[in-house]
Protein backbone atom coordinates (compact mmCIF):
# COMPACT_ATOMS: atom_id res chain seq x y z
CA UNK A 1 0.00 0.00 0.00
CA UNK A 2 1.56 3.19 -1.19
CA UNK A 3 1.47 6.00 1.53
CA UNK A 4 1.39 9.48 0.24
CA UNK A 5 1.90 10.53 4.15
CA UNK A 6 -0.55 12.91 4.68
CA UNK A 7 -0.98 14.78 8.02
CA UNK A 8 -2.78 12.73 10.71
CA UNK A 9 -6.21 13.84 11.33
CA UNK A 10 -6.17 16.48 14.52
CA UNK A 11 -8.73 13.99 16.67
CA UNK A 12 -8.83 10.09 16.15
CA UNK A 13 -11.19 8.54 14.52
CA UNK A 14 -12.94 6.54 17.50
CA UNK A 15 -13.77 3.56 15.43
CA UNK A 16 -13.18 -0.13 15.32
CA UNK A 17 -11.95 -1.37 12.28
CA UNK A 18 -11.16 -4.92 10.98
CA UNK A 19 -8.22 -5.66 8.40
CA UNK A 20 -8.33 -9.10 6.70
CA UNK A 21 -5.01 -9.32 4.65
CA UNK A 22 -3.27 -12.46 3.98
CA UNK A 23 0.42 -10.69 3.42
CA UNK A 24 2.03 -9.47 6.57
CA UNK A 25 4.07 -6.83 5.27
CA UNK A 26 0.61 -5.14 3.38
CA UNK A 27 -1.44 -5.97 6.81
CA UNK A 28 0.83 -4.69 9.43
CA UNK A 29 1.79 -1.47 7.01
CA UNK A 30 -1.77 -0.93 6.77
CA UNK A 31 -2.89 -1.51 10.45
CA UNK A 32 0.28 1.03 11.27
CA UNK A 33 -1.50 3.67 8.97
CA UNK A 34 -4.87 3.43 9.99
CA UNK A 35 -3.48 3.63 13.26
CA UNK A 36 -1.48 7.11 13.01
CA UNK A 37 -4.94 8.32 12.04
CA UNK A 38 -6.85 7.45 15.20
CA UNK A 39 -8.33 4.25 14.16
CA UNK A 40 -8.42 1.34 17.00
CA UNK A 41 -7.58 -1.66 14.05
CA UNK A 42 -7.58 -5.98 14.52
CA UNK A 43 -6.02 -7.59 11.71
CA UNK A 44 -6.19 -11.14 10.34
CA UNK A 45 -4.11 -13.12 7.90
CA UNK A 46 -7.31 -15.75 6.30
CA UNK A 47 -10.69 -15.62 5.42
CA UNK A 48 -11.93 -18.14 8.63
CA UNK A 49 -10.00 -15.90 11.40
CA UNK A 50 -11.32 -13.11 10.05
CA UNK A 51 -14.61 -14.03 10.37
CA UNK A 52 -14.02 -15.50 13.99
CA UNK A 53 -12.52 -12.37 14.79
CA UNK A 54 -15.08 -10.49 13.17
CA UNK A 55 -17.79 -12.19 15.63
CA UNK A 56 -15.55 -11.37 18.41
CA UNK A 57 -14.77 -7.70 18.08
CA UNK A 58 -17.70 -6.88 16.22
CA UNK A 59 -15.63 -4.11 14.30
CA UNK A 60 -17.34 -0.61 12.65
CA UNK A 61 -15.80 -1.17 9.53
CA UNK A 62 -14.27 -4.54 7.91
CA UNK A 63 -11.21 -3.83 4.96
CA UNK A 64 -11.31 -7.02 3.39
CA UNK A 65 -8.60 -8.19 0.70
CA UNK A 66 -10.15 -10.40 -1.93
CA UNK A 67 -7.57 -13.03 -2.37
CA UNK A 68 -7.19 -14.86 0.89
CA UNK A 69 -6.64 -18.31 2.30
CA UNK A 70 -9.15 -21.08 3.38
CA UNK A 71 -12.03 -18.43 3.21
CA UNK A 72 -11.46 -16.26 0.03
CA UNK A 73 -12.66 -12.30 0.73
CA UNK A 74 -16.03 -13.09 -1.19
CA UNK A 75 -16.94 -15.79 0.76
CA UNK A 76 -16.23 -13.66 3.62
CA UNK A 77 -18.00 -10.79 2.50
CA UNK A 78 -21.01 -12.77 2.16
CA UNK A 79 -20.83 -14.41 5.83
CA UNK A 80 -20.39 -11.55 7.66
CA UNK A 81 -23.66 -9.88 5.46
CA UNK A 82 -25.29 -13.01 7.15
CA UNK A 83 -24.40 -11.55 10.58
CA UNK A 84 -24.35 -7.44 10.17
CA UNK A 85 -24.87 -4.80 8.05
CA UNK A 86 -21.36 -3.07 9.20
CA UNK A 87 -19.89 -1.60 6.05
CA UNK A 88 -17.64 -3.49 4.52
CA UNK A 89 -14.42 -2.45 1.78
CA UNK A 90 -13.23 -4.60 -0.47
CA UNK A 91 -9.47 -4.51 -1.96
CA UNK A 92 -8.57 -5.91 -5.14
CA UNK A 93 -5.27 -5.97 -6.27
CA UNK A 94 -5.96 -6.28 -9.85
CA UNK A 95 -9.11 -4.44 -10.12
CA UNK A 96 -10.51 -6.97 -12.45
CA UNK A 97 -14.05 -6.29 -13.33
CA UNK A 98 -15.13 -9.71 -12.23
CA UNK A 99 -13.19 -9.47 -8.11
CA UNK A 100 -15.36 -5.99 -8.20
CA UNK A 101 -18.66 -7.24 -9.38
CA UNK A 102 -18.56 -10.29 -6.96
CA UNK A 103 -17.90 -8.52 -4.17
CA UNK A 104 -20.30 -5.64 -4.86
CA UNK A 105 -22.42 -8.75 -5.30
CA UNK A 106 -21.79 -10.33 -2.43
CA UNK A 107 -22.63 -7.53 -0.04
CA UNK A 108 -19.35 -4.88 -0.25
CA UNK A 109 -20.17 -1.18 -0.09
CA UNK A 110 -17.12 -0.54 -1.66
CA UNK A 111 -13.95 -1.51 -3.26
CA UNK A 112 -10.32 -0.02 -3.79
CA UNK A 113 -7.71 -1.48 -6.09
CA UNK A 114 -4.25 -1.91 -4.66
CA UNK A 115 -1.76 -0.62 -4.46
CA UNK A 116 -3.65 3.01 -3.70
CA UNK A 117 -2.34 6.19 -1.86
CA UNK A 118 -2.72 5.67 2.03
CA UNK A 119 -4.90 8.75 1.69
CA UNK A 120 -7.73 7.27 -0.91
CA UNK A 121 -7.92 5.00 1.80
CA UNK A 122 -8.88 6.95 4.68
CA UNK A 123 -11.02 9.05 2.50
CA UNK A 124 -12.81 5.56 1.28
CA UNK A 125 -13.24 4.36 5.09
CA UNK A 126 -14.60 7.98 6.67
CA UNK A 127 -16.92 8.09 3.82
CA UNK A 128 -17.86 4.40 4.80
CA UNK A 129 -18.17 5.27 8.65
CA UNK A 130 -20.05 8.56 7.61
CA UNK A 131 -22.89 6.50 6.07
CA UNK A 132 -23.48 4.68 9.66
CA UNK A 133 -24.07 7.79 12.08
CA UNK A 134 -27.53 7.67 11.11
CA UNK A 135 -29.70 8.77 13.96
CA UNK A 136 -33.56 8.77 14.54
CA UNK A 137 -32.85 12.73 15.64
CA UNK A 138 -33.66 13.64 12.32
CA UNK A 139 -32.77 12.87 8.93
CA UNK A 140 -31.13 16.15 7.92
CA UNK A 141 -28.90 17.25 10.60
CA UNK A 142 -27.52 13.21 10.97
CA UNK A 143 -26.86 11.80 7.14
CA UNK A 144 -24.97 15.04 5.94
CA UNK A 145 -25.91 17.16 3.08
CA UNK A 146 -25.75 14.90 0.26
CA UNK A 147 -27.70 12.08 2.02
CA UNK A 148 -30.56 13.88 3.01
CA UNK A 149 -30.79 17.91 2.23
CA UNK A 150 -33.72 16.51 0.19
CA UNK A 151 -35.27 14.32 1.79
CA UNK A 152 -35.89 15.26 5.22
CA UNK A 153 -38.90 17.66 5.46
CA UNK A 154 -40.09 16.88 1.69
CA UNK A 155 -42.63 14.10 0.97
CA UNK A 156 -43.36 12.47 -2.07
CA UNK A 157 -46.94 11.25 -3.58
CA UNK A 158 -48.36 10.49 -0.32
CA UNK A 159 -45.70 11.32 2.26
CA UNK A 160 -45.77 12.52 4.96
CA UNK A 161 -43.31 15.95 5.37
CA UNK A 162 -44.84 16.64 9.55
CA UNK A 163 -43.94 13.51 10.29
CA UNK A 164 -40.75 12.57 8.40
CA UNK A 165 -42.04 9.94 6.34
CA UNK A 166 -42.43 8.92 2.62
CA UNK A 167 -44.65 7.09 1.05
CA UNK A 168 -44.35 5.72 -2.63
CA UNK A 169 -46.98 3.23 -3.36
CA UNK A 170 -46.18 0.30 -0.68
CA UNK A 171 -42.91 1.52 0.07
CA UNK A 172 -42.29 3.86 2.95
CA UNK A 173 -39.55 5.82 4.06
CA UNK A 174 -39.40 7.16 7.80
CA UNK A 175 -36.43 9.81 7.45
CA UNK A 176 -36.36 10.58 10.92
CA UNK A 177 -36.20 7.10 12.20
CA UNK A 178 -34.33 5.66 9.35
CA UNK A 179 -36.70 3.13 8.85
CA UNK A 180 -37.78 1.71 5.45
CA UNK A 181 -41.28 -0.53 5.31
CA UNK A 182 -42.68 -2.36 2.18
CA UNK A 183 -45.67 -3.77 2.46
CA UNK A 184 -45.76 -2.73 6.24
CA UNK A 185 -42.80 -5.09 6.83
CA UNK A 186 -39.76 -3.67 7.62
CA UNK A 187 -36.61 -3.73 4.93
CA UNK A 188 -32.92 -4.36 6.34
CA UNK A 189 -30.51 -2.04 3.90
CA UNK A 190 -27.25 -1.36 4.11
CA UNK A 191 -26.43 2.03 5.03
CA UNK A 192 -25.14 2.45 1.27
CA UNK A 193 -28.14 0.99 0.56
CA UNK A 194 -30.38 3.34 2.92
CA UNK A 195 -28.29 6.65 1.78
CA UNK A 196 -28.44 5.68 -2.08
CA UNK A 197 -32.38 5.73 -1.40
CA UNK A 198 -32.72 8.66 0.90
CA UNK A 199 -31.34 10.45 -2.52
CA UNK A 200 -34.14 9.10 -5.08
CA UNK A 201 -36.54 9.90 -2.27
CA UNK A 202 -35.53 13.14 -1.53
CA UNK A 203 -36.09 13.87 -5.66
CA UNK A 204 -39.25 11.18 -6.63
CA UNK A 205 -39.52 11.39 -10.63
CA UNK A 206 -36.20 12.99 -11.30
CA UNK A 207 -33.22 11.12 -12.93
CA UNK A 208 -30.11 11.26 -10.68
CA UNK A 209 -26.91 10.55 -13.03
CA UNK A 210 -24.61 7.63 -11.98
CA UNK A 211 -21.85 10.22 -11.26
CA UNK A 212 -24.42 12.31 -9.03
CA UNK A 213 -24.90 9.46 -6.83
CA UNK A 214 -21.37 8.48 -6.32
CA UNK A 215 -20.96 12.27 -5.39
CA UNK A 216 -23.53 12.24 -2.62
CA UNK A 217 -23.52 8.69 -1.63
CA UNK A 218 -20.08 7.73 -1.83
CA UNK A 219 -18.74 10.89 -1.80
CA UNK A 220 -15.96 10.08 -5.11
CA UNK A 221 -15.14 12.36 -7.85
CA UNK A 222 -16.61 10.43 -11.20
CA UNK A 223 -13.66 8.94 -13.06
CA UNK A 224 -15.62 6.52 -15.16
CA UNK A 225 -16.20 3.37 -13.33
CA UNK A 226 -19.80 3.14 -12.22
CA UNK A 227 -20.07 -0.04 -11.26
CA UNK A 228 -20.47 0.49 -7.46
CA UNK A 229 -23.54 2.50 -8.36
CA UNK A 230 -25.08 -0.41 -10.90
CA UNK A 231 -25.07 -2.98 -8.46
CA UNK A 232 -26.07 -1.57 -5.38
CA UNK A 233 -29.17 -0.01 -7.24
CA UNK A 234 -29.74 -3.78 -8.37
CA UNK A 235 -29.67 -4.84 -4.54
CA UNK A 236 -32.04 -2.15 -3.51
CA UNK A 237 -34.12 -3.15 -6.24
CA UNK A 238 -34.17 -6.73 -5.17
CA UNK A 239 -34.94 -5.36 -1.46
CA UNK A 240 -37.71 -2.65 -2.40
CA UNK A 241 -38.72 -3.81 -5.36
CA UNK A 242 -37.60 -3.87 -9.04
CA UNK A 243 -39.96 -1.67 -10.84
CA UNK A 244 -39.33 1.01 -7.71
CA UNK A 245 -35.89 2.31 -9.75
CA UNK A 246 -36.53 3.09 -13.20
CA UNK A 247 -33.48 2.68 -15.17
CA UNK A 248 -33.23 5.92 -17.62
CA UNK A 249 -31.03 4.62 -20.57
CA UNK A 250 -27.93 6.89 -20.85
CA UNK A 251 -28.77 8.79 -18.09
CA UNK A 252 -29.12 7.18 -14.97
CA UNK A 253 -32.12 6.39 -12.37
CA UNK A 254 -35.39 7.25 -11.12
CA UNK A 255 -37.54 6.72 -8.18
CA UNK A 256 -40.75 5.82 -9.46
CA UNK A 257 -43.29 8.17 -7.60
Amino acid sequence: MRSARPSPPATAAEAHLLLVEDDEVIRNTVRMLLERYGFTVSTAGDGLTGLEVFRETEPDLLLLDVMLPDLDGIGLCRRVRELSLAPILMMSARGDALDVVAGLEAGADDYVVKPCESAVLVARIRSLLRRVSFAPAGAGATAGAGATAGAGGRAGDGGRADTGVLAFGDLTVDTRGMEVRRAGRVVALTPTELRMLLEFAGSPGVVLERRTLLSRVWDHAWHGDTRVVDLHVQRLRAKIGADRIETVRGFGYKLRR
